[in-house]
C-alpha cells in the first residue's frame, strides 16, 4: 500500500475550544474524514502519542498542529520533549498559534516545526489552512 493511501490522523494540540471547533469545521467543511484527536497541553499529547495512562497511542502516519500557549505544558515545552524522545521525534509539526512574536517563531523552528501558522492571518478561512494541509500529506511522505 502506498503511503499515500493511508489515512492520515490529526493530532491538535489546543486548548482553545473555539479554535478546536474552528479546526474540525474546516475539516468538515471540505468533507476530509482524517481522524482529529484533541489534547488540551502537552501532557495529554504526549499521552496519546506515547500510548500513556490508558491512551491507546497514536499510530502513525499523523500530523500535529499545535498550539504554543497551553497550560500544563505549552507547545515550546512539548516541541523540544518530542525532538527529545527518539521514537517521536521525527514527528512533523505545524503550529498553530496566536503569537506573532518573533522569540516564539524562531524557537519553534529550531525545534524543525513544519511550519508556523498565526491564527490570526486564517481566522476567517480555516478551510484554505486544511486545504494546504491536505495537498501536503497527499504529496509529502510522512514518517511510518
Amino acid at each position: 500500500m502506498n503511503q499515500n493511501d493511508k489515512e492520515v490522523r490529526i493530532l491538535l494540540v489546543e486548548d482553545d475550544d473555539v479554535d478546536a471547533k474552528a479546526v474540525e469545521r474546516g475539516f468538515s467543511k471540505l468533507s476530509l474524514a482524517n481522524p482529529i484527536y484533541r489534547a488540551t497541553n502537552g501532557v495529554e499529547a504526549l499521552a496519546l502519542l506515547r500510548g500513556n495512562d490508558q491512551q491507546h497511542q497514536l499510530t502513525r502516519p499523523y500530523i500535529i498542529l499545535l498550539d504554543l500557549n497551553m497550560p500544563v505544558m505549552g507547545g515550546l515545552e512539548f516541541l523540544q520533549t518530542i525532538r527529545e524522545d527518539i521514537n517521536l521525534q521525527d514527528s512533523i509539526v505545524f503550529v498553530l498559534t496566536t503569537s506573532e512574536a518573533d522569540e516564539d517563531r524562531v524557537a519553534a523552528y529550531r525545534e524543525h516545526v513544519a511550519g508556523y501558522i498565526v491564527k490570526s492571518n486564517v481566522r476567517d478561512s480555516f478551510t484554505k489552512l486544511i486545504e494546504m494541509l491536505d495537498r501536503y500529506w497527499r504529496v509529502v511522505l510522512l514518517p511510518t
